[in-house]
């Protein structure tokens, strides 16, 4: 969090930042607020106790007790004798760890763009898009502050996309703004899952939006910039009680989503104590919202001003004075509520009455945490003043201020503390019509001009505020002037503080977003017209306003909610685990249990028996041995039906990802194989390949990001003997399914067709074109596309890369021509090719990346600057291989074909013919790759360099060399093998053998007698 910052001794601010354990044995009070900002204070009573005698003497040693109104000098010797006591100043709620790192993450982008030396230049092409998160489309205080919001950032140039969990009469105030809404549902499935990687940045307002975090939290959605606006207090009221439940887990959910967001705004500068527990340094407050003028307009339509005073026992006769002060807990309250008591003393003379123990006059102090120790203290002291027993009332706030508020003719704001922003009790005061008397403290006086929309009295001159009380009554009402200033506050307290909030979100959006190259930057928010951003959308809610459940009902019925969700989830996982383990045993057949135990006792029995030496044998009992052995390890493997059907087709479309987020987006059919670039985030109980398995340098973070998809790609061609049986292969990014631009059923068909009858021979099929790609709304032709997305330098890089990778003089600059012939080319990496062609490609591939590594890897790993990129960014040169198969197949002299995604028709660009003498076809013919590729293969296994070197790591080093060791050395095998076996047969040959030492020989038994059982031994 931020830190409390004071220039008072911290006597006074440590029982505001300390917690005891004693606080639960305190007595329950009415409203969880007041349960909380009693935690806050524990020493309070303590120092009340010492106060109240101290007050007690003080008042009867100098203040009058007969007089009405005393001299200044008698004033005065009060201030004297109580000068020494603290009443607050200085409490402040600084988010420094936030500032710091955005002043560090700002000169840090500034750094990157000089990095290299080079310019960096931008394009702006297309807006920024921002998402917007609602939990519902309820016409509500906080929907006004959003739409507000939101409007401003539209006039700043921000495209917006707003999602809600639930319909509400609010989306015509949206389409009103020209802004599409889609709902989501609570849990996320495939038909409705969005790819927030469209997005620069995500706002989330309220805490009941909380179901979009299931997807932010998961990869590869984590980077992408969040804002969440926490309005509500009932989490971190409930921390205590999921503690004490031992719902831990609970807890640390919580704990993780406050640390996904990037941000965490609240509107007051309270809040941010209340969530400290999850605080992880990314804490600010923005102050400034229109819920008081909201809740007053629907309270003074729902229940007039008279009816209210009636069903409170009030008349109309009754002149009611609220006196409110701070939220906080500080030892100078006290103090602060006996002075305003003796200000208000004289009045009692203008509100006269025949009965002593009733009087019109009626004072109400309002406050968070009274209990009945500081109840009994306020009594006393207004007993010692002079007032009558049923004047002074002391009332708890109970979360209906309005109530209060709504009956009473003037507000005094008690309060001498030196906040940070404008009190919203007296905000809410101004919005309910009510003439307000404060002290002329710093943030009170900078929207409150005295005697304009309300008065202003001295802090240090209390005594004026008696003047002012005097002078605002007039004949026990208030004077007109009086009701002038209130009227004047009321269409005031209506915009109060817009400007604040709307530029306060503008401004921290500029701060934390980085927009690619070809992103238009918004507005500063000096541009935007002052009727957005210096008030709220009061007039698109004119016609929409309706009673629905108020929204600190609707947070409080949200986490209801949760805990049930949550405490159903964890009865009904210990429920089915005992119930299938019963199940399981009930639905046992135990005869039969018996019969296969036997049967795998029998095998057991065999296996062993095979495994033991066995003295006399055929060879056909060996071959019968092996062969069982080998059923047995096959009945072992039992294969997906996916991948049985895929063994059979021609073609097999791999879809790398990485993350759970992008789950949802994956196909679920035999055509398709997932490739997860991580063993962490793959499916379970599918057969996707695990990439980083197969290629370890996928393991290292930082090559993963670089490399994208052709990591996939990569490690698919490391191991394809063994991986892909089929004779062409496909790609499809998880992202052009997210765009509605992945294959159709016909489409996957026609595809299959082509293929099976080689309709284009070997060709380069592609379905996701660069002309309607939403980063190239202007139809670019495809080198200042290139240049468009990556800084204006992809083809300083793409030529570097080819002058390192051929080995030509530094001099030379030339680019493969692409020309703009009316056609298009491929994005996204969703492609298909015959698999010979593949791994041209891929051998192509690798040379060009370890071109480009060479080039950048040093400041990029050390500081992720990227001259291809305006700002920070792990995927450095991914946006230029996005394009690199179009280069590859162009000049390879491939047919290239356009594949609609939706019909399945197909179309052939840049013909062969059309591309004569423009192909650069000895650059990348086969026989000049496989000669560099094996030339870099001979480097790295005959000289074993020590620099980094990219290229070995990703994907097989072969060449003649190496063909030849192999051969030699199976050849050396094979030669001792064979003299290995001369050599036992010759010692065969030479074993002394024993001779026979006897020999039995049974006699034929005796003529007509019966068996002998003599024998002889010669």
């Amino acid at each position: 969090m931020g830190f409390l910052e004071t220039g008072v001794p911290l006597k006074r601010t440590a029982p505001l930042l300390h917690y005891s354990s004693a606080a639960g044995r305190r007595p329950r009070l009415r409203s969880r607020v007041s349960r909380f900002l009693i935690k806050v204070d524990y020493l309070h009573w303590a120092f009340a106790v010492a106060v109240f005698f101290l007050v007690v003497v003080l008042f009867q040693a100098f203040l009058p007790g007969s007089t009405v109104e005393g001299p200044p000098r008698e004033w005065g010797s009060v201030l004297e004798g109580v000068g020494d006591l603290d009443f607050g100043d200085g409490i402040k709620f600084v988010p420094t760890e936030l500032v710091q790192r955005l002043e560090r993450e700002n000169r840090e982008a500034n750094a990157s763009a000089m990095a290299f030396g080079g310019p960096l230049k931008r394009f702006p092409l297309r807006k920024p898009q921002l998402a917007v998160v609602v939990p519902d489309l309820f016409p509500d205080a906080m929907q006004l502050k959003i739409v507000s919001i939101a409007a401003a950032l539209k006039e700043s140039g921000f495209g917006i996309q707003v999602f809600s969990f639930h319909e509400g009469p609010a989306r015509i105030v949206w389409r009103s703004m020209g802004i599409f809404v889609k709902i989501l549902p609570i849990v996320t499935n495939p038909e409705t899952t969005v790819d927030w990687l469209d997005y620069n940045g995500i706002l989330v307002n309220s805490v009941q939006a909380r179901p979009v975090f299931s997807c932010l939290l998961q990869e590869p959605f984590r980077s992408v910039p969040v804002i969440w606006t926490i309005h509500e207090s009932s989490p971190a009221l409930r921390l205590d009680e999921y503690s004490k439940n031992g719902q831990f887990q609970l807890v640390n959910e919580w704990k993780q989503v406050f640390s996904r967001a990037t941000v965490i705004v609240f509107p007051t500068h309270s809040m941010p104590m209340m969530y400290s527990t999850f605080d992880t340094g990314n804490f600010m407050v923005i102050p400034g919202s229109p819920a008081e003028a909201w809740e007053a307009d629907n309270s003074v339509a729902m229940q007039k001003d008279h009816i209210l005073r009636e069903s409170m026992s009030f008349t109309s006769d009754n002149f009611l004075i609220v006196v409110v002060g701070s939220q906080f807990s500080y030892s100078g309250m006290l103090l602060e509520h006996a002075l305003v008591l003796e200000a208000l003393r004289p009045l009692l003379q203008k509100f006269p009455s025949s009965n002593a123990s009733y009087s019109l006059l009626k004072v109400h102090i309002l406050g968070w945490n009274f209990t009945s120790a500081y109840k009994k203290a306020l009594e006393v002291i207004a007993e010692k003043v002079g007032y009558p027993s049923s004047i002074v009332e002391h009332i708890v706030i109970n979360g209906d201020t309005n109530r209060y508020l709504g009956v009473a003719d003037l507000v005094i704001y008690g309060s001498f503390l030196e906040e940070q922003s404008f009190p919203n009790i007296l905000k809410q005061s101004m919005s309910l019509g009510k003439l307000i008397v404060a002290p002329d403290l710093n943030m009170i006086r900078k929207y409150v001009d005295n005697r304009v929309n309300g008065y202003l009295f001295p802090k240090d001159n209390i005594s004026m505020l008696t003047q002012i009380l005097l002078q605002a009554t007039s004949n026990g009402k208030l004077s007109l002037f009086a009701q002038r200033v209130a009227s004047v506050a009321k269409g005031y307290a209506r915009n109060l503080m817009a400007s604040e909030a709307i530029q306060g979100y503008v401004s921290l959006l500029e701060k934390i977003l980085r927009f690619p190259s070809e992103i238009m930057p918004p507005k500063a928010v000096e541009q935007i017209r002052p009727g957005f951003k210096e008030q709220w959308q009061w007039e698109l809610f004119a016609n929409v306003r309706e009673d629905h459940l108020n929204s600190s009902f609707r947070s409080h019925k949200y986490s209801d909610n949760l805990e049930e969700q949550w405490n159903l989830s964890k009865i009904q996982s210990s429920f089915n685990t005992k119930s299938k383990v019963d199940e399981a045993l009930i639905s046992i057949d135990w005869e039969e249990e018996r019969k296969i135990e036997m049967m795998g006792a029998g095998k057991i029995t065999e296996e062993e028996l095979d495994r033991s030496d066995q003295p006399y044998g055929s060879w056909e009992e060996v071959y019968k041995n092996v062969k069982r052995a080998e059923r047995a390890s096959n009945e072992l493997h039992e294969r997906d039906e996916r991948e049985l059907e895929r063994t059979g087709q021609p073609l097999c479309i791999y879809e790398p990802y990485f993350g759970e987020g992008t789950w949802p987006f994956l196909h679920q059919t035999s055509l398709y194989r997932g490739i997860s670039l991580s063993s962490v985030g793959r499916r379970p109980e599918v057969d996707d390949m695990d990439a980083s398995s197969q290629l370890p340098i996928l393991r290292d973070g930082y090559y993963r990001d670089v490399l994208g998809e052709y990591g996939a790609f990569f490690s698919l061609a490391y191991q394809i003997d063994s991986i892909h049986k089929n004779a062409w292969i496909a790609f499809q990014s998880w992202r052009a399914s997210a765009r509605k631009v992945s294959l159709s059923r016909r489409a996957e068909t026609a595809l299959l067709e082509a293929i099976e009858h080689q309709t284009h021979g070997d060709a380069l099929y592609f379905w996701v074109r660069m002309d309607k790609d939403p980063r190239n709304p202007q139809n670019l032709d495809f080198w200042r596309f290139c240049d468009t997305i990556n800084a204006g330098n992809c083809r300083t890089a793409v030529s570097e890369a080819f002058r390192r990778m051929y080995g030509v003089g530094d001099d030379w600059s030339s680019l493969p021509q692409m020309p703009d012939d009316g056609d298009s080319w491929s994005v996204m990496h969703s492609w298909a090719l015959p698999t010979r062609s593949f791994l041209e490609f891929v051998m192509f591939s690798r040379m060009f990346i370890d071109a480009m590594d060479t080039r950048m890897y040093d400041e990029h790993h050390r500081s992720a600057s990227c001259y291809l990129s305006t700002s920070k960014d792990r995927h450095c040169y991914a946006r230029v291989l996005e394009l690199l198969v179009n280069v590859w197949a162009y000049h390879s002299a491939r047919h290239i074909v356009y594949v609609d995604p939706i019909s399945g028709l197909m179309e052939e660009y840049h013909r062969p013919k059309s591309r004569r003498g423009k192909m650069w076809i000895q650059w990348f013919s086969y026989s000049t790759l496989k000669s560099m590729d094996e030339d870099l293969a001979e480097e790295a296994d005959a000289d074993h360099p020590g620099r980094r070197w990219l290229w070995p790591s990703t994907g097989q080093v072969f060449w003649q060399g190496t063909y030849e060791r192999e051969m030699n050395k199976q050849q050396r095998q094979k030669e001792r093998r064979k003299h290995e076996t001369k050599e036992r047969i010759q010692r065969i040959k030479k074993r002394a053998r024993q001779k026979t030492l006897g020999r039995y020989v049974k006699l034929p038994p005796p003529d007509g007698s019966g068996y002998s059982n003599t024998s002889r031994t010669i």
